[in-house]
């Protein structure tokens, strides 16, 4: 057994970055020793922009525009730490995730009784450039997300992770779609064994009403000073750019405070360890299709926790290996990969309209193109999901293949659109969803009618994830 800390690991570190400092441009598929890996791929990164389900619902519950932005921009600023260290504790720093095939799955779920399910999906929809497609959605509250991501890495003293692509948070009851950037990333003390990241540049946070939130995040440097991790944050209209609403300052691993710009109050300090990550709900290992991640990569994540490094790289490198082989066979006979619930577009127009007020945000790759989900396929796909083919290009035999079953519970095959829903004060009712069994007031699906129920509502449920998930910035 070896030591698979990175501090450990030093010599053996150096002598990779060496080797890699000559080499020009995209590092994101250079094999990594296995001490530097995480035990997740990057496939399961999504479920970090939602691991504070309260915070992810909050805009949904929102009356005007201007207080649904700002609930935007804090789920975004609170969900940055648990992205950057893949849930790692800080104190561990981080690793680099397994480079996630072609094809890999990862489904989960949050479920809570006030905030009730939220649901995703995520898949790997290229390998080179690298790309995962995800999912997140929360029909109750009537609150969707889908985005993409492409990463190129770079080393030069410190590993530049260059992100390319973005989100859209969709909000059912007011049609509203706000476009969220994914910010570049610099990992600093790769060297010294300690790696840790540091967020770097502006974006801006669109919103379809007009609203924009920019957020200018600044790292400690040698020379120039500085906060580290720092982040300072303004909202307003694009009709008075000059006229901040809110303003927000602090650090995004620390906390972070919002003050009302027009009246000077102090709205709200948000300490972002104060909520633990909620439990995701993921399917028992022997019950993932072989193209979910924790399936395939099984041995190798049993092989890390054994601190087998040597097997670690045995596994990887068989479903590494295997992968090649099949791009090298889809090549000679001209096919092309089937996805499985995203889709590739040729353009977006709802990125077209929000991204032209600040361009400079948002990158996407022309090779790698946009992506959004397959919402039939979402409904209605079930396993095997690439028939008898495994990850590591093998074809199971009859006598060991799997048995056809429902999808687990986050894609779960119900007959029921999800975008054909009736509205609610508080989100959206499935039509065949009956109200006593989501409520358990059948009186209440009458009352929700009229404007001032459903008011009544809405403040019920805001004093309800206030108490469980700290103060939502209304005022």
């Amino acid at each position: 057994m070896s030591d698979n800390s990175i501090s450990s690991n030093r010599s053996t570190l150096r002598e990779f970055l060496a080797s890699i400092s000559t080499i020009q441009g995209d590092l994101s598929n250079i094999t990594a020793p296995p001490f530097v890996l995480a035990e997740r791929s990057t496939v399961e990164l999504p479920q970090y922009w939602a691991d504070h389900p309260g915070l992810f619902v909050s805009p949904a519950l929102a009356s005007t525009p201007e207080e649904r932005i700002l609930r935007v921009l804090k789920w975004f600023l609170g969900s940055l730490k648990n992205q950057q260290y893949a849930g790692r504790k800080e104190f561990e720093g981080i690793k680099k995730p397994l480079n996630a095939f072609l094809g890999e799955l990862f489904f989960g779920s949050f479920n809570d009784e006030d905030v009730g399910e939220t649901r995703l999906v995520s898949e790997q929809v290229s390998h080179h450039p690298p790309i995962t497609a995800c999912y997140l959605w929360n029909d109750k509250h009537g609150i969707r997300a889908e985005g993409f991501t492409c990463q190129e890495i770079t080393f030069s003293g410190s590993v530049g992770i260059k992100q390319k692509g973005y989100a859209i948070l969709h909000i059912d009851e007011y049609e509203e779609d706000y476009l969220i950037p994914v910010p570049n990333v610099k990992i600093k003390g790769v060297l010294t064994g300690t790696p840790y990241p540091e967020l770097s540049g502006k974006y801006s946070i669109s919103c379809s009403t007009g609203f924009i939130s920019e957020v200018k995040f600044e790292g400690k440097g040698i020379i120039s000073g500085g906060t580290k991790n720092g982040l300072a944050a303004r909202v307003y209209h694009v009709d008075k750019p000059s006229e901040d609403i809110y303003t927000i300052e602090g650090q995004w691993n620390r906390s972070f405070t919002i003050l009302d710009a027009r009246t000077g109050e102090q709205l709200e300090t948000y300490d972002v360890d104060v909520l633990g990550s909620a439990k995701m709900d993921i399917p028992n290992r022997q019950e993932q299709d072989p193209w979910e991640t924790r399936r395939a990569w099984g041995k190798v994540i049993d092989a890390m926790n054994r601190s087998d490094m040597k097997r670690v790289a045995d596994e990887k490198s068989i479903i590494e290996e295997g992968q090649r082989q099949m791009r090298r066979e889809e090549e000679e006979k001209g096919v092309v990969w089937k996805r499985i619930f995203f889709q590739k577009l040729n353009d977006d127009k709802v990125f077209d309209k929000l991204s032209a007020v600040d361009e400079s945000s948002f990158n996407v790759d022309p090779e790698g193109g946009l992506w959004r989900v397959n919402k039939e396929a979402i409904v209605n796909t079930q396993k095997p999901y690439h028939g008898d083919l495994v990850p590591t290009g093998k074809v199971l035999v009859a006598s060991n293949k799997n048995q056809t079953a429902d999808m687990p519970r986050a894609v779960d095959k119900d007959k029921k659109n999800v975008e054909d829903t009736s509205r609610s004060a508080i989100g959206e009712l499935k039509p065949e969803t009956k109200p006593q069994e989501e409520f358990g007031q059948a009186q209440l699906a009458l009352s929700r009618q009229t404007e001032n129920q459903g008011k009544l509502e809405r403040i019920q449920m805001e004093e309800i994830l206030r108490a469980k998930y700290g103060p939502a910035t209304s005022h």
